[in-house]
């Protein structure tokens, strides 16, 4: 008996379901670009918020102090699960987030049903659109106290510690380029699983796309458009290097289409095509 082409290309509904989005990324983008900015902007405004609060979390459980210890990996722990949530946020909301975009364009590339003209100005778009979701939070945070005491400072020093990567030579560019790889390739591999048909519940979905982002979270990987948000969050509360912070997230951008657009979207495109199988197949019968 022959073998039944769905079992061997498993993730066609998958493939049929990102190039369905395509076709409506690419339409918004070029015809509705007002509106698909904002969608991009609110993905920016989601992450600004619980990126922002991440932070809020670990310096709480910092403040908690006790002989022999304190609660910090605790609150890493617990601000990773609260970010985790802003993926759930980006998705229900129908809001547009670069990273993800990154495999939706690679497998429309290599499906030919996009030209990298197309893909540049819907990823540049949504670059744009994320960073000024963003800028709108930290103008909000600048003219608040939201962030003063803990909070800040937990966040400056996770912006010092990112622009390391880039004061450390070529030593901390492949650190910084590794984590974005394994970033997007998490964030990724969750929008697969909720974009593939097998999972039908709400809940599952959640679970997944909170759990990949935990994972990011939590080890310390890079993801372009979070840093781009921290960055300008802290660089118009207390000033920051632009340099730095640029070239960390041109770095961290290469590194999340790598991850997202060919481990991802160019592989599962490859995997799935049974273009050839099928033109084949009558001659080895």
């Amino acid at each position: 008996m022959a073998p039944d082409p769905r079992e061997l290309f498993p993730g066609k509904q998958f493939i049929s379901t990102i190039l369905g989005a395509l076709e409506t990324k690419t339409a918004m983008s070029g015809e509705l670009t007002r509106r698909y900015l904002q969608r991009a902007g609110m993905a920016g405004v989601i992450i600004g918020l619980f990126y922002g609060t991440n932070y809020a979390v670990i310096a709480a459980f910092d403040e908690v102090t006790f002989v022999g210890g304190d609660l910090h990996s605790l609150g890493r722990i617990a601000g990773a699960l609260v970010f985790g949530w802003a993926l759930v946020f980006i998705y229900y909301s129908k809001s547009e987030l670069l990273t993800s975009n990154m495999m939706i364009i690679s497998i429309g590339a290599y499906h030919r049903r996009t030209t990298w003209g197309k893909s540049l100005r819907l990823l540049g778009l949504c670059l744009l659109g994320n960073f000024l979701g963003g800028l709108f939070i930290a103008v909000l945070v600048r003219f608040s106290t939201l962030i003063d005491g803990g909070a800040l400072l937990v966040m400056e020093a996770s912006v010092d510690h990112k622009l390391e990567f880039i004061t450390a030579g070529a030593a901390g560019w492949t650190d910084l380029l590794i984590r974005a790889i394994l970033c997007n390739f998490m964030i990724n591999i969750a929008m697969l699983l909720v974009y593939n048909g097998l999972i039908k519940d709400d809940l599952t979905k959640s679970l997944v796309m909170i759990m990949s982002v935990f994972i990011f979270a939590f080890l310390g990987l890079e993801h372009s458009v979070a840093n781009t948000v921290l960055f300008t969050i802290v660089g118009l509360k207390e000033g920051i290097d632009v340099g730095l912070a640029a070239a960390n997230v041109a770095i961290a951008l290469v590194g999340n289409f790598i991850g997202g657009g060919l481990l991802i979207g160019f592989y599962y495109a490859y995997v799935n095509d049974d273009t050839r199988y099928l033109r084949e197949k009558p001659q080895a019968d």
